[in-house]
């Protein structure tokens, strides 16, 4: 039976290539950055720039920049005019995320705003054809509320880590805000028929939410 991470290996070489840039910044988080495995990494990567070639966005939402590995990836995908905006709460990630977002041929395409999503959200003009959800997991319901109303009917919603290591199916420590956040999130979705949704077994699990 082959390993998870041979066949992992086996999917990101007959996939595209990240590109230097990305490498570059995938090479920089891991060595000077306390959580690099908050980065989406080379194959979501190159899958969220999939999903961008197949839904052609022209406005996207991005929660949760961390490194602007996602953000590039997207952005990549996007139409020529098309416009990312991504929200991160910690401005201690600027310098990093300038320092790659600037030496991307796509740097016109993203407008980063630093500060609290929660607040953020609501002064932001709509409609957006697609947003992705990954920030902090105690408010993805939040969220997702403030969002539901900007995204426009046939748009997309993709939620991050939304299998959390597995702890959803594990009983819930009372103190664990984070598990629970996803929990209550996920029974949230599936409990909505405005929607149609499926979670995706892919790294630590992505759920694709399509607005009716």
């Amino acid at each position: 039976m082959l390993s998870q991470d041979v066949l992992e290996n086996y999917i990101l070489e007959h996939s595209d290539e990240e590109g230097a840039l990305l490498s570059a910044l995938n090479r920089d988080a891991n060595v000077n950055l306390l959580r690099p495995r908050m980065l989406s990494g080379h194959l979501q990567g190159r899958i969220l720039k999939m999903f961008c070639r197949m839904i052609q966005p022209k406005k996207i939402l991005e929660i949760g920049t961390y490194t602007g590995y996602a953000t590039l990836c997207m952005a990549e995908g996007i139409q020529e005019d098309g416009e990312i905006i991504s929200i991160e709460i910690n401005d201690e990630m600027e310098d990093f995320i300038e320092k790659y977002r600037q030496r991307s041929p796509h740097k016109n395409k993203i407008k980063i705003c630093y500060g609290d999503a929660i607040r953020i959200i609501p002064t932001l003009q709509g409609p957006f054809d697609l947003v992705f959800i990954d920030a902090d997991k105690r408010l993805y319901s939040e969220y997702f509320d403030l969002v539901f109303p900007k995204v426009r009917q046939g748009g997309i919603i993709l939620a991050d880590n939304t299998l959390w290591d597995g702890k959803v199916i594990e009983d819930p420590i009372p103190t664990d805000k984070q598990t629970l956040g996803i929990m209550n999130f996920n029974d949230k979705i599936k409990r909505d028929n405005r929607i149609e949704k499926v979670i995706l077994p892919l790294r630590d699990g992505l759920t694709l939410i399509w607005k009716k």
